[in-house]
C-alpha cells in the first residue's frame, strides 16, 4: 500500500513536467533543452519565497511565472535571433544554472522549518490523523485535475488551435494573419511554466532545493509522455493530456518496480536514459518516428546515400 501511495504521489508531482514537455515536444515540435534549467528554477523560486514567509500556493504561482519567463527567453532567442532550437534551449539551460544559484543563494537550501504545501498548520488542523499519510495525494490530485482541465480548455480555443498549427503547419498560421514565431514563443512560455510548477511542487514535497535536481528532467518527462501516449493509444476517448498524466504515474511505477528488483537508486537516471534510447532506436511506431525526426535521427544511411546520389545526378 505504501509503495502504491508513493507511486501516485510521485506521478502526480511530476505530472506537470510531463505536460510541459507534451506542449513543447509534441504540440510545438520543439526540442526544448530549457527544461533541465526551468525545473530547478521553479524549485529555487518556491523555496526562496517560502523562506521569505510567502504562503506555499503563492510560491507556486511565482515559480510558474519564472518558468514562463525562461521559456519566453528561449523562444525569443530562437525566433528573433534565429538560433537553432536545440542551441537556444542549451543556451538558456546553461544560463539558468547561474540564475538558479543566484535566486537560491547556494546549491542546497532546506525548508524543513517552514510551512509547505503539504505540511502546514492548516492541514494539520483540517485533516484527521487517519488521513495525514494522504496529505500529498489530497493536495496534488485536485491541483493536477485543475491544471489538466485548464490545458484542455486552452487547447480548445483559437489560441490552442494556433499553437497546434505552429508546430504542425506554420504556413497555416501565416494564412490566418498570425506570426507563427510568436505563437511558438507563447507556447514555450506555457510549457516551461508547467515544468517550473512541477519543480516547485517537488521542492515543496521534498522540503529542499538542490541545484542538480533538474539533471535528467527532460528525459524523465519525455519517458512519461511516450509511455502515456503509446501504452494508452487504444483508449481513444481519453484526451492526450490525461494520457500524459497517467504516463507520469506509469513511469514512476516502472521505477518503483526496478527498485524492488534490487536496482540501486543511483542507477535510476541510467535506466531512464536507456529506456528513452530503446524507444528512439528500436521503436517503429509514429511516436518513435516523431522523436527520431525531432532529434535528427530520422535519416538512415540508405536515405542519405540516395539523396546524395540524386544530388550528384
Amino acid at each position: 500500500m505504501e509503495i502504491l501511495l508513493g507511486i501516485l504521489e510521485q506521478g502526480l508531482t511530476y505530472a506537470f513536467l510531463a505536460l510541459g514537455l507534451y506542449f513543447a515536444y509534441i504540440i510545438l515540435d520543439f526540442p526544448d533543452l530549457t527544461v533541465d534549467g526551468s525545473f530547478p528554477l521553479g524549485a529555487a523560486v518556491s523555496v526562496s519565497l517560502s523562506l521569505a514567509g510567502l504562503p506555499p500556493l503563492l510560491t507556486l504561482v511565482a515559480a510558474a511565472l519564472a518558468g514562463a519567463a525562461a521559456g519566453l527567453c528561449t523562444g525569443l532567442i530562437h525566433v528573433k535571433l534565429r538560433v537553432k532550437d536545440l542551441l537556444a534551449g542549451l543556451i538558456m539551460q546553461t544560463a539558468l544554472y547561474t540564475v538558479n544559484l543566484m535566486i537560491a543563494g547556494r546549491s542546497n537550501v532546506p525548508i524543513f522549518d517552514r510551512d509547505t504545501l503539504f505540511q502546514n498548520t492548516r492541514m494539520d488542523a483540517f485533516l484527521p490523523p487517519s488521513l495525514q499519510p494522504l496529505r500529498v495525494l489530497i493536495m496534488m490530485l485536485p491541483l493536477v485535475i485543475l491544471i489538466k482541465l485548464a490545458c484542455d480548455a486552452f487547447l480548445s480555443t483559437q489560441a490552442g488551435f494556433l499553437l497546434k498549427a505552429a508546430g504542425d503547419k506554420p504556413s497555416l498560421v501565416c494564412s490566418l494573419a498570425h506570426d507563427p514565431g510568436m505563437v511558438k514563443v507563447g507556447g514555450l512560455a506555457l510549457a516551461n511554466a508547467l515544468v517550473a510548477l512541477s519543480g516547485a511542487c517537488v521542492a515543496q514535497e521534498q522540503r529542499f532545493f538542490e541545484i542538480s535536481m533538474g539533471t535528467g528532467a527532460m528525459l524523465m518527462g519525455l519517458a512519461s509522455v511516450i509511455l502515456g501516449l503509446k501504452l494508452l493509444e487504444s483508449f481513444g476517448r481519453l484526451r492526450e493530456t490525461t494520457k500524459v498524466i497517467l504516463g507520469s504515474v506509469i513511469y514512476k511505477a516502472v521505477i518503483a518496480f526496478a527498485i524492488t528488483l534490487g536496482l540501486p537508486p543511483n542507477a535510476l537516471k541510467l535506466l531512464t536514459a536507456l529506456t528513452f534510447l530503446v524507444i528512439l532506436v528500436a521503436g517503429n511506431g509514429q511516436m518513435a518516428a516523431h522523436f527520431r525526426r525531432l532529434f535528427g535521427l530520422s535519416k538512415t544511411c540508405t536515405e542519405s546515400k540516395t539523396q546524395k546520389e540524386a544530388k550528384d545526378a
